[in-house]
């Protein structure tokens, strides 16, 4: 059978018209996922968590990179030379981001060692998690322990087991994710705490005669529709740091922030420093536990005035909660 020449010219062309749609998509993919980068990073390098849904990606910065080299794998072989660079710009800033944060800042504090430390924090999930908390209390025998998400049953269990250990506490008694835990072996003066929408105590530690303010943190989430309710959640934290910028202090717990977060890197700003940072475990993954380290993001933090050094952090891994708890070693110096 002879096939004419019109006929391999048409098909020819349908090929090519096939292909030039097929580079087309790719681009149109590529550009679409560049763009969704460009956004969250945008907002990143401009100081702003933005609106939904921006803050939740933010808490993933690093993982990021993933749909930016998917987005350079698609413009390259479409030969969208703007799309291969614009990749290349986002993957530049990104990495910028994501590898260090920058030194941590303010060097060793000035002054002999006045105490050791170990500070505890953990979420324990609507009180799920206390039996998993137990044994990490007695076998890690941390001085300093907040509990967050700690109903009246996780309360009851605590104070039962520790009260001797612990005889100074300070708490939110509720239910549910409201009720909060604070127990310490230095005397407690109990103050108002943070007020928000999930229980927040505070007190002052005598630690060797010098007063340490201590705070659980516990703000929302940035869950859509209450975002607000969360940056002003935090913006009270912040205002709670900065407004005695002279004494040591230790603001603990469940941020829901990561350090890629501005509401976050305003409490930072007032001279409070990450303690897994100075540590040097500051991506280091707390939530969610379940997930591949490589999936989580780190949102449970022990944030120290210029008056502690960090000795060591680990997170640990609790059954029934999905975050992950937080051990930091601090040493509290004379004059900071």
């Amino acid at each position: 059978m002879r096939i004419g020449r019109g006929t391999v010219i048409g098909t020819g062309v349908a090929r090519a018209g096939r292909a030039a749609g097929a580079t087309r998509a790719a681009a149109w993919c590529a550009g679409l996922l560049l763009l969704g980068v460009s956004v969250v990073v945008g907002c990143r390098a401009a100081d702003t968590d933005g609106v939904t849904p921006v803050p939740q990606l933010l808490a993933f910065l690093p993982w990021l990179l993933a749909p930016t080299a998917l987005g350079l794998l698609l413009a390259l072989p479409a030969r969208w030379w703007p799309g291969v660079a614009w990749a290349v710009v986002l993957a530049g800033l990104l990495a910028w981001y994501v590898e260090p944060y920058g030194a941590p800042g303010g060097g060793e504090p000035h002054g002999p060692a006045l105490a050791r430390l170990r500070v505890l924090t953990s979420n324990v999930e609507f009180g799920r998690a206390t039996g998993s908390l137990v044994p990490v209390i007695r076998s890690l025998n941390p001085d300093i322990v907040f509990v967050e998400e700690c109903e009246y049953g996780c309360q009851d269990t605590l104070v039962r087991e520790f009260g001797a250990v612990y005889p100074h506490r300070a708490a939110v008694r509720a239910d549910g994710s409201t009720g909060s835990l604070l127990l310490s072996r230095f005397p407690l003066t109990a103050t108002a705490g943070v007020p928000g929408t999930m229980g927040m105590p505070g007190a002052v530690a005598d630690v060797h005669g010098r007063a340490v303010r201590l705070q659980l943190a516990h703000p929302m989430p940035p869950l859509p529709g209450q975002v607000a309710l969360w940056r002003r959640e935090l913006a009270r934290l912040r205002d709670w740091s900065a407004a005695d910028r002279s004494a040591p202090t230790i603001l603990a717990g469940d941020f829901n922030a990561t350090e890629d977060h501005a509401a976050f890197r305003r409490i930072l700003g007032t001279g409070l420093r990450d303690a897994a940072r100075l540590a040097g475990d500051e991506r280091a993954p707390s939530w969610p536990a379940g997930a591949a380290p490589a999936l989580g993001a780190q949102i449970d933090h022990v944030l120290v005035s210029a008056d502690f050094s960090a000795r060591g952090a680990r997170f640990l891994r609790l059954a029934h909660t999905d975050h992950r708890a937080l051990l930091t070693d601090l040493t509290l110096h004379e004059g900071g």
